[in-house]
């Protein structure tokens, strides 16, 4: 675990829980995509900037889940880079409370608030094209998180961030994060039509071809839409269909599963709403879900 592999004349990605990018700017500057879920992490970062002399000039941050902003603190204040993170990811970045209250909507308990869902505050700034180092490219990925972004280098190398999952992950714990379920979908759809000479998704292998991984993604999100559906053959209320797809997927709840499946199926019920492919009534003062 944080292993620096090297892709490519100035790529790299740090292997580890949630994969950091590492580019050279020059023969002593560079940056990273990301900087992992903690102190920690940041730690053993920069021990890896040390030992090959490198500057850090900046961390880009793909969007603000814990696991991709934790190191952001320690490294500014080890280094004093900047750091870069788009649209309300931005915010979120800058006030990670924001990011279990989100989740749970409402103010989240103690359970809710440790590393793995609220970073520490870092400094971030709005990430604009202008600021990107020469050769790089923003690509919009929208649909895990708000404003999700990954980042062409200039020798073709694409880093994916949480657009997709590995075959692994999606078979152990069946329903990933989704905010957006439409936007998610589309952003699968032009990722399998991407190019490139290596794509570094965070939380599965590197690989010259990620369509078929693309493609199992998008057809793990229908599985799921259907299993809902089928679920609300009669009404149901929230709280049962997620209970009913934990024991379907035999997944086990604790509250951080809770919130990051609950917040996920609230957002299939919403493009399933949208759709027209799910009803929503009051009834007896409780909100239910059925099919149309």
């Amino acid at each position: 675990m944080y292993e620096l592999i090297q892709i490519s004349d100035i790529s790299y990605y740090i292997q580890s829980p949630a994969k950091i990018g590492l580019v050279k700017l020059n023969d002593k500057e560079v940056c990273l995509i990301d900087s992992g879920n903690d102190k920690d992490a940041g730690r053993k970062v920069r021990q890896i900037l040390d030992a090959n002399r490198w500057k850090l000039t900046a961390i880009f941050n793909t969007h603000s889940n814990a696991d991709h902003i934790g190191g952001n603190k320690y490294l500014q204040g080890q280094t004093d880079c900047k750091i870069y993170a788009p649209g309300i990811d931005c915010d979120f970045t800058r006030h990670p409370i924001l990011e279990p209250s989100f989740l749970y909507g409402g103010y989240p308990c103690k359970d809710l608030r440790h590393k793995f869902l609220l970073a520490q505050e870092s400094n971030a700034e709005y990430l604009t094209k202008d600021i990107l180092p020469k050769g790089f490219e923003v690509i919009n990925l929208p649909g895990h998180f708000f404003d999700m972004v990954g980042f062409r280098t200039p020798d073709n190398v694409i880093y994916l961030a949480d657009c997709l999952s590995s075959r692994e992950t999606l078979d152990k714990y069946q329903i990933g994060f989704i905010y957006d379920v439409a936007a998610y979908l589309k952003t699968l759809e032009m990722v399998k039509s991407l190019s490139a000479k290596m794509f570094v998704p965070a939380h599965a292998e590197a690989t010259t071809d990620i369509s078929e991984l693309a493609q199992y993604n998008i057809d793990k999100v229908h599985e799921i839409e259907e299993k809902i559906i089928d679920l609300c053959s009669k009404p149901l209320c929230f709280e049962i269909l997620l209970q009913q797809l934990f024991t379907e997927y035999d997944l086990t709840m604790n509250f951080e599963q809770y919130v990051l499946v609950g917040s996920t199926v609230r957002s299939y019920l919403a493009w399933l709403k949208d759709t027209g492919k799910l009803n929503a009534k009051f009834e007896n003062n409780m909100l239910l879900w059925e099919q149309v």
